[in-house]
């Protein structure tokens, strides 16, 4: 599957800034970049580009100097190869057996205070049949208590506020799934993403969980499907994974978001959980 994404956004600079991205999408044996071009202007901008080899996170730092209009234009297309079997296949992972890498994904993070949940989910959720049907519970349960409501959440919103406030976006409803999934001792993390048939277009949260010794992908909004959904940074929550940070004195000015399968295939079907889809960096 192949598919073309992009943004273009804009900052109105009115003091020296500092702008850090996160919008390229993530490179992997998966999810392999065909073409790709961006553009910062004015022209002339300093920019910076990195990638964190722990998590293949693709960064853009952006020295922008008040006066005119910041604007950035990104576009790529993106052939995706995920991998999806069965779900009754996917199994729970001890914490005893767990590789090293995946235990700081137990821990609570600054949005998903899982420590605070474990009552809760233990309740709710110790009935469950283990492995992915357990993580697919979690999601049911989710978009069953929390009404998808723009306006309602802030940057700062954690998990346990969702809960309460029982409204919230894409990024509050990864952070609650997160936090319960680590409340019942499996591994979970905060992924951004581009999502064709995302109504409307914007960049989107998901997460993912430790199961069978891969990470698999869940989405509690049920908004995209898991097969399309393009990776760009992952993260314990989404302080490590933000789309865009402002150090200085700029405003958004302008956001407009992009994602669609290449050739019009139609992405528009059930996207509750009935397939079980791999991180597309991992093999099968």
């Amino acid at each position: 599957m192949k598919i073309q994404l992009g943004c273009d956004l804009g900052y109105q600079v009115n003091g020296p800034t500092t702008v850090i991205l996160n919008i390229q999408p993530a490179s992997t044996p998966r999810q392999r970049i065909l073409r790709e071009s961006l553009t910062v202007t004015p022209e002339g901008t300093r920019t910076e580009s990195w990638t964190v080899p722990e998590t293949g996170n693709r960064y853009l730092r952006i020295h922008a100097e008040p006066g005119a209009e910041l604007l950035i234009h990104h576009e790529a297309e993106v052939e995706l190869d995920p991998h999806v079997v069965d779900p009754a296949e996917v199994t729970e992972v001890p914490p005893s057996e767990l590789p090293p890498e995946a235990l700081p994904h137990l821990w609570p993070s600054r949005y998903c205070e899982s420590d605070r949940l474990q009552r809760l989910a233990r309740r709710e959720f110790c009935d469950a049949p283990p492995g992915h049907a357990r993580v697919t519970a979690i999601c049911n349960w989710v978009n069953e208590r929390v009404t998808y409501l723009r306006g309602a959440s802030g940057p700062t919103t954690t998990a346990t506020e969702t809960l309460l406030s029982g409204a919230g976006v894409c990024r509050d409803f990864a952070h609650l799934s997160v936090a319960l999934c680590r409340a019942l001792g499996i591994p979970a993390r905060f992924v951004s993403a581009h999502a064709p048939g995302l109504v409307p277009p914007d960049f989107h949260a998901v997460f993912e969980a430790f199961l069978g010794g891969k990470w698999w992908l869940f989405d509690a909004t049920r908004q995209a499907p898991l097969d399309a959904l393009v990776r760009i940074g992952q993260g314990r929550d989404a302080a490590e994974a933000a789309f865009a940070e402002i150090h200085g004195n700029a405003m958004p000015s302008r956001m407009e978001v992009w994602a669609k399968v290449k050739d019009g295939l139609d992405v528009q079907k059930d996207v509750r959980t009935t397939q079980a889809v791999a991180d597309v960096a991992e093999a099968p």
